[in-house]
């Protein structure tokens, strides 16, 4: 058993269910194949068990610290694997030939990283925060900042961060104080302090700070803020006025540097005017806006991880409760018999059983997602991309938050399957817990998703149109199938439930209540949508046979029979219009 990812699993998902080979026909894709497909595949699971996984334990346990001299310690290990992932043309991967990329498309490349995020989740986030803002200066950046920055993000020589929070700052960045001043020469003198920044600081290579600041003048909240590229070093060599201030020590992806910086406190000054040199990226008081394209991509990404690290939990515990021998099964009583392995306990089963459901099903969405934004990118007709886009959006807060949080509970139930052992450092699924509890809070927290969800995603015209369309086209295709019918018509009731309550809580006079509750409708909605993908897989395995399509089927089964009915007990509370949270005093707590 591979140590980090089923690749069978995600040549299913690629090639059987979404069938990415037929991007292939467009211009855009047209010089790939799959061929190439299969060994990236092969090559992203070669670099991740080689490079990457082995010193997952030693990121944790060697967390980065700094030295005398100021300068931030990583393993050698660390600047190794990401050497090697930028030697095999990784981070240039999904980027378009102009810039020196591969133009592979979002969904495959998703599957390879997989492969790296199960492996090791911190290592891949120097990768995955560069190739976020790589992405996001390609689409709104000048010719020439593509020229400084991009090229060498996809060679390795420049990392990328995203500087939001604040100290008295986090998730409400219409508080941002961090100011960014036009100079004489253009350019932007940047003064503030930023909190909670991945990948802050480190010595791999230069650093893109890509920083959320207001300009004199502009209005207050996020409508006055604007984007501005701070490099830790200038084009001429010299330092930046950007200095690590200190480092975060958090629960789990240890080994990825997490950093409070300050801008323009005159240590490292390269001017006689105060602040640090950064350069404006598009136009002023259009920053957040620019910022979302990264938060989105990345929004997209932290699902990833959390499926993969999800996945990485489940595969150790199935291996464990394979070879671990413990007990009598229940229909042998005598104590004089062998033990015998943990997976012939029926509830051990179950437990193995659920996260698979939860970790496939998570990342089958993130993949459905990355396969939405390759279509967009190749279809031609105008009302077919809104339509597609409208389902992408509404399936983003979706896509990061329901794997953040069960395939977290897939790793709790890793723990639970090791016994004992799974709550001690010698296995690795403890960690795998740490690490994956970060994702509910990265990129916007469970609640914020939920209010992007209910508060602006359903309500886009036309958006839960498009996912009721969706899902009944499935459930259309399932109910041709005899074995699939049960599964259909569970579906089909439960989203009927759903829009029925949509509609309710969306009504102007309910609309602050419902927001209230908005996490509740974003987990309902959250597992109406991965029924949908459950039924979607099965149907892509109907007639197949094999230990690979029963294993399908049986987690199909776990999902609609153990997980979707959960669901209508929270949308009969939000039909309700349910006011125990607004109405509640805080005092009272």
């Amino acid at each position: 058993m591979t140590t980090v990812m089923n690749r069978r699993d995600l040549e299913f998902l690629l090639f059987e269910w979404l069938d990415v080979a037929s991007l292939t026909e467009s211009p855009h894709f047209a010089e790939h194949s799959p061929e190439t497909f299969t060994a990236l595949l092969e090559l992203s699971e070669d670099l991740a068990e080689t490079y990457f996984a082995p010193h997952n334990r030693l990121g944790d346990t060697d967390e980065p610290r700094i030295a005398d001299d100021g300068t931030v310690t990583l393993p050698a290990e660390t600047g190794a694997a990401l050497a090697a992932f930028a030697k095999a043309d990784l981070l240039a991967a999904q980027f378009d030939g102009s810039v020196g990329g591969m133009q592979l498309p979002l969904s495959v490349f998703q599957a390879c990283m997989a492969f790296f995020q199960a492996a090791n989740t911190a290592t891949t986030g120097y990768a995955f925060l560069t190739i976020a803002a790589a992405n996001l200066l390609c689409a709104h950046g000048s010719p020439e900042q593509v020229d400084a920055w991009v090229r060498p993000m996809l060679t390795g020589e420049t990392f990328g961060t995203m500087c939001l929070s604040e100290p008295e700052a986090g998730s409400s960045l219409a508080d941002v104080t961090t100011r960014a001043t036009r100079s004489a020469d253009g350019s932007y003198r940047v003064v503030g302090t930023k909190m909670w920044i991945s990948a802050g600081d480190h010595e791999l290579g230069n650093i893109v700070h890509l920083v959320l600041a207001r300009t004199p003048g502009a209005p207050a909240g996020v409508k006055g803020l604007s984007l501005v590229a701070v490099p830790k070093y200038l084009p001429d060599g010299r330092r930046n006025d950007v200095v690590l201030m200190s480092l975060n020590h958090k629960t789990g992806t240890r080994g990825t540097t997490n950093a409070v910086l300050a801008f323009g406190d005159g240590t490292h000054a390269p001017t006689p005017e105060p602040g640090a040199v950064g350069y404006l990226v598009g136009e002023e008081r259009r920053g957040l806006a620019q910022m979302f394209h990264m938060m989105n991509e990345a929004r997209i990404g932290v699902g990833l991880v959390a499926a993969a690290v999800g996945q990485a939990g489940y595969r150790k515990a199935l291996e464990y409760a394979t070879v671990r021998t413990q007990g009598r099964s229940l229909t042998n009583r005598d104590p004089a018999s062998p033990p015998v392995p943990l997976t012939d306990h029926p509830d051990v089963r179950r437990m193995l059983l659920a996260q698979k459901a939860y970790v496939e099903g998570g990342l089958a969405l993130v993949l459905r997602c990355a396969m939405l934004v390759d279509r967009l990118r190749v279809v031609e007709d105008d009302q077919q991309r809104r339509r597609l886009g409208l389902l992408l959006d509404l399936l983003t807060p979706i896509a990061k938050s329901w794997p953040s949080q069960w395939c977290l509970e897939a790793n709790s139930l890793a723990i639970q399957v090791h016994g004992g052992y799974g709550y001690s450092r010698d296995f690795d699924v403890e960690q795998h817990w740490r690490d994956d509890r970060l994702n509910p809070i990265h990129e916007g927290t469970h609640g914020i998703q939920a209010l992007d969800l209910l508060g602006r995603k359903v309500t886009a015209d036309g958006a839960f149109a498009e996912l009721t369309a969706a899902i009944r086209a499935t459930v259309a295709a399932a109910e041709r199938l005899d074995d699939l019918q049960e599964y259909a018509e569970a579906l089909d009731d439960v989203l009927m439930h759903l829009g029925h309550v949509t509609s309710l809580i969306t009504e102007p006079e309910h609309a602050t209540g419902g927001l209230a509750n908005a996490a509740l409708y974003l987990e309902a909605a959250g597992h109406v949508v991965v029924a949908w993908i459950w039924l979607e897989l099965v149907v892509a395995a109907h007639g197949q046979e094999g230990r690979f399509y029963d294993g399908k089927r049986a987690a199909a089964q776990y999902f609609f029979r153990h997980e979707l009915p959960k669901v209508s007990a929270p949308l009969d509370l939000l039909a309700s219009h349910d006011r125990t949270a607004l109405d509640l005093d805080p005092r009272c707590l």
